[in-house]
């Protein structure tokens, strides 16, 4: 010993010996307790230096990668945490160690020696006080990320059925139908059936929820056990899902076309077949399948949805218990229904509609008597429509109120309008077609009334036409309102008479005035002349019933008009059982009202002449 004593260490001094003596380097009390913390710590650490070498690590990480602490100085950070196999995180890994960037953050999923895998958070940051290197902290998230799992499965499965749900469902049609999952591999198609079950609210309703959730679980399983027989030899097994409710889904991705989705459809209905028993519950079902498959490229997941349930609304209206494919001509005329139904009651307002005039011509000296009013709707799409294209749906959303007054006016007006510019002429009636809504919505008798007041018509020449299901149905208001029309003097007309009811017995008790045989029976008239192999096959017994209801409509104070008279041999056979009134392309076409007024010039037609 030298015997001298030692002065006070400079502040300076002390700064540097909290980590190490300058002499020896041996750590100081300081030091130690770092040591010490970073030892003992539960974060998996280790710092790197700027060459991205490992020059201490904690037992934590060894723990964490299954490797000895030691063996880990000297090693890749990089390679132990995974940081190198994707470029982003690569270079920002990078960044972090040259100081350029504060901090990097990422999930990496780690290989432990002993097989299993490790999720971890890795974060990398600079060491504090501007020392060389970085720390690298490695968080096991496992726990959390099965956590996350078993939430996300809860989420994204039917807790009665345990199927994928609507949500699960569409995230993988909407990743099936994403280009790169098909354009690489695969056949580039894709299919689905979108099953619905028949009958099932009677289920619930009568046997409770809780039955119903059972029969919804087993034929979840059966469809499950369809899906995987289909998938069976094949690259992928179709997803089976439950959209809600009593819906199914069976997703085919890479899809060879439609007969593998009929095929799968067809199993489907095959295995829901068989009776489900549950709690002593015998239960039999069925269910229909709307099928759709087409190529992925160019396909939406709303629009293959769309597609699939209008398929599905066609197996439930052809019947039930079956499956439809897809018919892309079907659907463009769905389609054009629903355009044509959205634009009616506008198309009333801009004036879209114009009537045609069809002559009834009597069959015993060929006069022009009167015409039929038909209307027809110039589409600025689709061009001139005929009745059939719309009135439906006119009856179905009530625009048949509003264009039925419009038809009814107008053709009043243009009847007026031909009796003042042939005063010389015995005046025509206008008979005009009525829908029952149109006597259930509205009140017709008062329309008429007002109608024929503003144009200056006499009854007599105003006729409406009703079908025969109608009037024959009439009852309470509708027989009400026709005995009110008739005894203003407005004729009343059964249209296409002997396609419906029938009842003569009622027939003799209501306000009608004529009948129109409906063309059918007109058709099947045996031809004298016609020499035409290929024409419609006569049938004898329809001239029979015709010639019968002339006779009975006759002795009921009734005048008879034949529809769809088509040839002279027709005309001749019809006048000479008693026909009273023809009407037909033999006489001509429905005609603009211009055409009408030529006509009465004419004495007669003379195909109708005997």
């Amino acid at each position: 010993m030298s015997g001298t004593s030692e002065g006070p260490t400079p502040a300076a001094d002390l700064d540097r010996s909290a980590v190490t003596d300058s002499d020896n380097a041996t750590p100081t009390r300081a030091g130690r307790a770092y040591r010490s913390v970073f030892e003992a710590a539960p974060l998996a650490m280790a710092v790197v230096d700027r060459e991205g070498l490992v020059a201490d690590a904690n037992a934590a990480l060894g723990a964490l990668l299954g490797i000895d602490p030691a063996a880990l100085t000297g090693q890749v950070a990089a390679d132990l945490v995974d940081l190198t196999s994707e470029a982003r995180i690569w270079h920002a890994y990078r960044e972090v160690l040259r100081g350029r960037q504060a901090k990097l953050r990422c999930t990496r999923r780690l290989k432990h020696p002993d097989g299993h895998a490790v999720w971890v958070q890795v974060t990398v940051a600079p060491l504090a006080d501007a020392e060389p290197g970085i720390l690298l902290s490695v968080a096991d998230i496992g726990a959390h990320r099965e956590l996350q799992a078993r939430l996300r499965h809860l989420q994204m499965h039917d807790p009665v059925t345990r199927l994928p749900n609507r949500t699960l469902f569409f995230e993988r049609l909407s990743a099936a139908l994403e280009a790169e999952s098909y354009e690489q591999s695969g056949t580039g198609r894709i299919g689905l059936c979108y099953l619905d079950l028949d009958g099932f609210k009677a289920v619930n309703d009568t046997l409770g929820h809780r039955v119903g959730d059972r029969l919804l679980a087993a034929v979840a399983e059966r469809l499950t056990r369809v899906a995987d027989e289909a998938g069976y030899a094949r690259s992928s097994t179709p997803l089976v899902a439950r959209l809600g409710g009593d819906e199914f889904a069976l997703l085919v991705e890479d899809s060879t076309g439609t007969e593998q989705l009929a095929e799968l459809a067809e199993a489907a209905l095959d295995a829901l077949q068989d009776p489900f028993d549950l709690a002593g519950q015998r239960l039999s079902l069925s269910a229909s399948i709307g099928v759709v498959e087409r190529h992925a490229a160019g396909t939406t997941a709303t629009g293959l949805m769309q597609a699939a349930d209008t398929t599905l609304y066609w197996a439930k209206a052809d019947g039930k218990a079956r499956w439809t494919l897809f018919d892309p001509e079907r659907n463009a005329h769905r389609m054009t229904r629903q355009a044509l139904s959205s634009t009616l009651r506008h198309a009333i307002d801009r004036g879209e509609f114009v009537l045609e005039y069809q002559p009834l011509v009597a069959m015993e000296d060929g006069r022009l008597r009167g015409v039929e009013a038909l209307v027809r709707w110039n589409h600025p799409q689709f061009g001139i429509l005929t009745p059939n294209r719309f009135i439906g749906l006119a009856e179905e959303d009530g625009s048949i109120v509003p264009l039925g007054r419009w038809a009814l006016a107008t053709a009043c007006r243009q009847a007026r309008r031909w009796h003042l510019d042939h005063p010389g002429e015995p005046p025509i009636f206008v008979s005009v077609n009525v829908a029952v809504r149109q006597v259930w919505d509205s009140d017709l008798v008062a329309d008429v009334a007002e109608i024929l007041a503003e144009t200056g018509l006499a009854p007599h020449l105003l006729q409406l036409e009703l079908t025969e299901s109608a009037v024959m149905g009439s009852a309470g208001r509708p027989l009400q309102a026709l005995k009110s029309l008739s005894g203003m003097g407005v004729g009343i007309a059964i249209d296409d008479f002997g396609t419906g009811y029938s009842n003569l017995a009622y027939l003799s008790r209501l306000p009608v005035s004529v009948l129109k045989l409906d063309g059918s029976f007109v058709r099947g008239f045996q031809y004298e002349e016609a020499k035409d192999t290929t024409a419609t096959p006569p049938n004898p017994a329809d001239e029979v019933i015709v010639e019968a209801m002339i006779q009975l409509a006759h002795r009921l104070g009734l005048t008879v008009t034949a529809e769809c008279v088509e040839t002279s041999a027709q005309a001749t056979r019809l006048r000479r059982i008693g026909c009273d009134t023809g009407q037909g392309w033999l006489y001509s076409r429905p005609v603009p009202p211009d055409r009408i007024s030529e006509l009465l010039g004419a004495q007669t037609y003379a195909v109708g002449n005997p």
